[in-house]
C-alpha cells in the first residue's frame, strides 16, 4: 500500500458509497498520530463567503464544502503564505489558515484576489487508525497535490483530471460516468 502523506490528495474511488465523499478529492492538510485532516477540494456550495460572514469586505468568492466534521466553522486554503501570519505550509504554494484579521486587511487592501483562496465550510477528519483502515479497504487513491487543482481548476472537473494525471489504470477509470451502474 501506497504511503499518504500531509500534502497528499486522497481521491476517492468510483464506487465509494458514503454521499460526503463521492468523487471527492481530499486535500491532506494535517497527518498526526491522534488523526488526519483535510478538505475536499471539489465540492462547490452555492453561497458566497460574505453571505456567511457578516463583517466580511465585499469579496466575490463562493464557499465549498470541507467535510462533514464541524460544519459551523470556516477554513480557508490559499496561496499568499508569505503574506498571512500564522498560515502553515501544505505543500509548494499551498498554505492554510492564517490570521483572520489580517487576511480580511489584505482584502481589503486588494492583496489577495478570490483567485487566491477558497474559503471551505467543515472539514474532514479521521481518528487514529481510521483513515488507514479506509485505505486498506480500497476506499482512497492517493495522489500528489498540485497547487493548479486547487487554484486553476474547475471543482466539478477535479476529480476526473486528478484521475488523468495519474495515468495508466487511474485514466481509463476517470472515463467512467458518474452513474455507471445505470448504463
Amino acid at each position: 500500500m501506497e504511503d499518504f502523506v500531509k500534502g497528499n490528495v486522497l481521491v476517492a474511488e468510483p464506487f465509494m458509497i458514503d454521499p460526503n465523499f463521492k468523487r471527492s478529492v481530499v486535500l491532506l492538510c494535517e497527518k498526526e498520530e491522534d488523526g488526519s485532516l483535510g478538505f475536499i477540494l471539489n465540492k462547490s456550495l452555492d453561497m458566497k463567503i460574505t453571505e456567511l460572514i457578516a463583517d466580511f469586505p465585499e469579496f466575490d468568492s463562493y464557499v465549498h464544502y470541507g467535510g462533514p466534521v464541524q460544519t459551523d466553522t470556516i477554513h480557508y486554503i490559499h496561496n499568499v503564505g508569505e503574506l498571512l501570519d500564522d498560515s502553515r505550509q501544505v505543500v509548494d504554494g499551498v498554505y492554510w489558515g492564517g490570521d483572520f484579521e489580517k487576511l480580511k486587511f489584505l482584502i481589503r487592501s486588494e492583496l489577495i484576489k478570490p483567485g487566491d483562496i477558497r474559503f471551505f465550510v467543515g472539514y474532514s477528519g479521521w481518528s487514529p487508525g481510521q483513515l488507514e483502515e479506509e485505505m486498506a479497504y480500497g476506499s482512497w487513491v492517493i495522489a500528489q497535490m498540485d497547487a493548479n487543482y486547487l487554484f486553476k481548476n474547475k471543482p466539478q472537473t477535479l476529480w476526473k483530471k486528478v484521475m488523468q494525471n495519474k495515468g495508466d489504470t487511474f485514466s481509463v477509470i476517470a472515463q467512467m460516468p458518474e452513474g455507471v451502474n445505470w448504463n
